[in-house]
C-alpha cells in the first residue's frame, strides 16, 4: 500500500508583529509497509514565507524518519533564535510536544573549502516518524530579518542494514549522484599508530554500523597528536534503545554528510567517538581509530584534540555509568598513546578568535590551558555537553587516569569476627568492591602481612587464600589499566586457629530444689569450656537443645528419673573448631519405705505424694536413713504451715538444719540438696526436731544421681 504524500503550507511565528512564512516541499510516495532492510535515506522541507499574517505552520505528512534538524545557508553563520520541532510517530499516530533544537554549535572550519556546505543545528532522534511540525522565531522575537536564508528542516531515515536485517544482501544509498572529493582536499599522509598505556576498549567499526563511505569520500585528514580529548552530546532524546544506537549514529553521519540540498554537506561526521547509554563505543570520522584523524567537534581547538559525543541529552539529568565507564576508557586509550595523563592539564594553541560559554576569550594562535578530558563549552559558547555530564567530567578524569577508587573490603568469608579480631581455620575468602568500573581495573592483589599472596582480574570482586596458623594482616589492593596502584584497605586481624575447644569441666547435672515429679526431676546442667584463642558458644544438642554464650556455665533443667540420658554438648570456637562431650546420668528416686527407720513414722496415702504415699512423724528424733551411690541427693518432702524442722546429716556429720514450714502447702519439694565431685556411697539420714508447736514432718523420699 501507497501512502499519499501531501503538502499544506505552514508559518514561523516569530512574536510581536514579525512573521515569517514558509512553504514545504512533498517528499515522494513511500511504501512503508515493512520495515526490513532499507537505505539511509536524508531529504529536506524547504521553508519559505507564506502570506503576511499567518502565524502557525500546519502539520506536514512526510515519508518515514527518525532524526531529523535544521539547516541554513552559510557555513559559519549562527542562527541567532529559537527553533522547535514536532513530530508525529509511525507506529501510533500522535503528535509530540514541542522540542527544542540544539542550534548553537560550531562553525565548520573548513567552510570555504566545502562547495555546498551548510549551517546547523545539532540532530535531534525522535524515532519512527511519518510527520513534521516546525517553528523558527530570531531571538529577538519581533522579526525574521535576522534568520538566515534557505532554512529547511533535514530529515534522515537511517534505514536498516542487511546485517541488521539478518540478510547478506547489500542495499544500495538512496543518493545516485556521483560524488566525488573536493578538489581542494588534499589527503594528509596518517602517522604512525603508537601503542597506548591502556588497553584498546571494544570499538564498533564504521563498516560495522552501517557507515555509507560514498557520503564521505574526502580522504581523512591527521593531527600531529592528541593532546586533549572534548566531550559532546549529540542533544537528541535519551529514550532510545541500546537496540538503535546503530542507527542514530548511522543518522547522525547521514545528517552531517548528505551533500546539499538534502543534507549538510559535511565530509564526515563529526565526532571522532559516540558513546551510547549502554557504553557501547562507535568509531565516528574514518581514517583509524588508533590514529590522531582530524574531527570536526570543537570549533578552534580540533587541531590538537579527539572528540566523543554522548548519544543524548545531558542538561538536567547525567550521563549513565556505563557510558561515563566507556568515555574514561576511549579517553585514556587515545592519550594514552601520547603518554598523557588524562587527569593533567595541557596548553592547547587556539584556532579562532571566539569565547567560551564562561566568557573566556580566546585569541587565534595563543596558548590556553585545559584539562586533559574536557567539555566542549570549555572551547566554545555552547551548552554542550549538558550541565549535568559536564559536572560528571571529574569522575570521567579520575576513573581514566587512576588509582582505583573507592577501594573497600566488604567480607571476609571463612572467619568470624569477634570485637575487631577475625577467626578462621585458614580457608578465606576476601570480598571487595570499588567505585571505579572494573573494566578499568588491571588486577587485585590480596595482600598478607603486606605481601601478595594472589592476584585475579580487574573484573573479580574476590580472592582466596589459606592462612597459616598464627595471627595476620589482610588487605587488598587494587592497580588501574594504567599501572597506578591504590592504597591497600585498611588491614584486618585475621586470626588462624586449628586448636579445638576443650571442656575443663565435663557437662554433669546435680539436683536442685523445685517440685519433683517421676518425668521431671529439676537438675542443674552444669559445664566450663575454654578455647585457645576464643570461645564463641557452647550448644546443648541431647536430651533437648539449647546454645548458650560462651561465659554461661550452668542452666536449670528437668529430666526424666529411672532412665539414663545423654548430655550431648558441644563448644565452638570463633573460628569454627567445635569439641563434644556427651555423659550419661541416671536419676534415681528412693521411696520412704526403702529407708532404715528409727522411732514412730506414720504411712500417708494420697496422688500428690511421690508413688502415692508418704511418711510422717511427730516423734522428736525419730530418723529415716537412706543409702546410696552417687554424685547428688536431693530430700523430697511435703510442706505446710503446721511443719516443723529435721536435722541432715551427710555420711555421719550434721550438716543442715531444714524447716519445713510454708505458708501454703506444697507436695514433692525438693528442699535440701548435696553434690559431690564424683559418685561415691554415701548416707543422707534426717531426725525430726520436735519443734515446739508444729513438730510434725512429712517425707516423700530421696532423688539421687546414679
Amino acid at each position: 500500500m501507497k501512502r499519499r504524500a501531501w503538502l499544506t503550507l505552514g508559518a514561523v511565528v516569530l512574536g510581536g508583529g514579525g512573521v515569517a512564512t514558509y512553504a514545504a516541499a512533498s517528499p515522494a510516495d513511500n511504501s512503508a509497509d515493512t520495515i526490513e532492510k532499507r537505505p539511509v535515506k536524508v531529504y529536506d522541507l524547504a521553508l519559505k514565507a507564506p502570506e503576511t499574517g499567518e502565524r502557525e505552520l500546519p502539520r506536514t505528512e512526510t515519508e518515514q524518519f527518525s532524526l531529523l534538524g535544521i539547516s541554513w545557508t552559510g557555513a559559519t553563520k549562527r542562527l541567532d533564535g529559537k527553533a522547535q520541532v514536532r513530530t508525529r510517530s509511525l507506529d501510533t499516530g500522535a503528535w509530540t510536544s514541542w522540542q527544542d533544537l540544539e542550534t548553537d554549535t560550531d562553525p565548520v572550519e573548513d567552510a570555504d573549502e566545502r562547495a555546498g556546505a551548510r549551517g546547523a543545528s545539532e540532530p535531534l532522534w525522535v524515532g519512527a516518524s511519518d510527520g513534521v511540525e516546525v517553528q523558527v522565531v530570531h531571538e529577538d522575537g519581533t522579526t525574521s530579518a535576522g534568520l538566515p536564508s534557505g532554512l529547511k528542516v533535514n530529515l534522515v531515515d537511517p534505514g536498516v542494514t542487511a546485517a541488521e536485517a539478518a540478510d547478506a544482501a547489500t542495499e544500495p544509498t538512496a543518493y545516485t549522484e556521483d560524488v566525488t572529493p573536493s578538489p581542494t582536499a588534499t589527503p594528509t599522509a596518517p602517522p604512525t599508530a603508537p601503542p597506548s598505556t591502556v588497553p584498546e576498549p571494544p570499538i564498533v567499526s564504521r563498516a560495522d554500523w552501517g557507515a555509507d563511505e560514498k557520503l564521505s569520500p574526502d580522504p581523512s585528514e591527521y593531527n600531529a597528536d592528541v593532546k586533549a580529548v572534548f566531550v559532546h552530546h549529540t542533544a537528541g532524546s535519551n529514550d532510545y534503545t541500546c537496540a538503535e544506537s546503530a542507527s542514530i549514529v548511522r543518522a547522525i553521519y547521514a545528517y552531517h554528510t548528505a551533500p546539499d540540498p538534502d543534507g549538510n554537506g559535511w565530509n564526515d561526521i563529526g565526532y571522532n567517538f559516540l558513546v551510547d547509554k549502554c557504553g557501547t563505543i562507535f568509531e565516528g570520522r574514518k581514517g583509524g581509530v588508533d590514529k590522531p584523524v582530524l574531527g570536526a567537534h570543537t570549533y578552534g581547538w580540533n587541531r590538537e584534540s579527539a572528540g566523543i559525543a554522548v548519544l543524548g541529552e545531558y542538561t538536567a539529568a547525567g550521563a549513565s555509568n556505563a557510558a561515563l565507564t566507556s568515555v574514561a576508557r576511549i579517553a585514556a586509550w587515545k592519550l594514552g598513546q601520547y603518554g598523557v595523563d588524562p587527569n593533567s592539564k595541557v596548553q592547547l594553541t587556539a584556532g579562532a578568535t571566539q569565547k567560551n560559554l564562561a566568557g573566556t576569550s580566546f585569541t587565534s594562535g595563543s596558548l590556553y590551558t585545559f584539562d586533559r578530558i574536557s567539555g566542549h563549552r570549555d572551547g566554545y559558547a555552547t551548552e554542550c555537553p549538558g550541565t549535568s555530564l559536564y559536572d560528571q567530567l571529574p569522575t570521567i578524569r579520575a576513573w581514566a587516569s587512576g588509582p582505583v577508587q573507592g577501594l573497600k573490603l566488604t567480607s571476609l568469608t571463612g572467619a568470624t569476627l569477634s570485637g575487631s579480631t577475625y577467626y578462621t581455620k585458614g580457608a578465606i575468602t576476601a570480598k571487595w568492591s570499588t567505585t571505579t568500573p572494573a573494566s578499568l581495573i588491571s588486577k587485585f592483589e590480596l595482600l598478607v602481612d603486606g605481601k601478595v599472596v594472589t592476584s585475579v582480574a580487574g573484573t573479580a570482586t574476590s580472592a582466596a587464600t589459606t592462612l597459616t596458623a598464627g595471627s595476620h594482616k589482610v588487605a587488598v589492593r587494587a592497580v588501574h589499566q594504567s599501572g597506578k596502584t591504590s592504597a591497600a584497605t585498611t588491614a584486618l586481624t585475621v586470626v588462624t586457629d586449628t586448636t579445638a575447644p576443650t571442656f575443663s569441666t565435663a557437662p554433669k547435672i546435680t539436683l536442685r530444689t523445685g517440685t519433683v515429679s517421676t518425668t521431671a526431676v529439676p537438675v542443674t546442667l552444669g559445664w566450663k569450656a575454654a578455647d585457645n584463642a576464643a570461645l564463641k558458644q557452647v550448644s546443648l544438642l541431647s536430651p533437648t537443645t539449647a546454645t548458650f554464650g560462651p561465659t554461661t556455665t550452668s542452666s536449670s533443667r528437668t529430666v526424666k528419673s529411672g532412665s539414663a540420658s545423654t548430655w550431648s554438648m558441644k563448644a565452638y570456637d570463633v573460628a569454627g573448631n567445635t569439641r563434644t562431650s556427651s555423659p550419661a546420668f541416671t536419676p534415681m528416686i528412693l521411696q520412704e519405705t526403702s529407708a532404715t527407720k528409727s522411732g514412730t513414722w506414720t504411712a500417708r496415702s494420697s496422688t500428690s505424694y511421690l508413688g502415692g504415699k508418704s511418711y510422717s512423724s511427730a516423734s522428736k528424733n525419730a530418723s529415716l536413713t537412706w543409702t546410696f551411690t552417687g554424685r547428688s541427693a536431693s530430700w523430697v518432702v511435703s510442706r505446710a504451715s503446721t511443719s516443723g524442722q529435721a536435722y541432715v546429716y551427710v555420711d555421719g556429720t550434721k550438716v543442715a538444719t531444714v524447716d519445713l514450714k510454708s505458708a501454703t502447702t506444697a507436695y514433692r519439694q525438693a528442699i535440701w540438696t548435696k553434690s559431690w565431685t564424683g559418685s561415691a556411697k554415701h548416707t543422707v539420714k534426717i531426725v525430726v526436731v520436735g519443734t515446739s508447736g508444729r513438730p510434725t514432718i512429712t517425707t516423700d523420699g530421696l532423688v539421687y544421681i546414679k
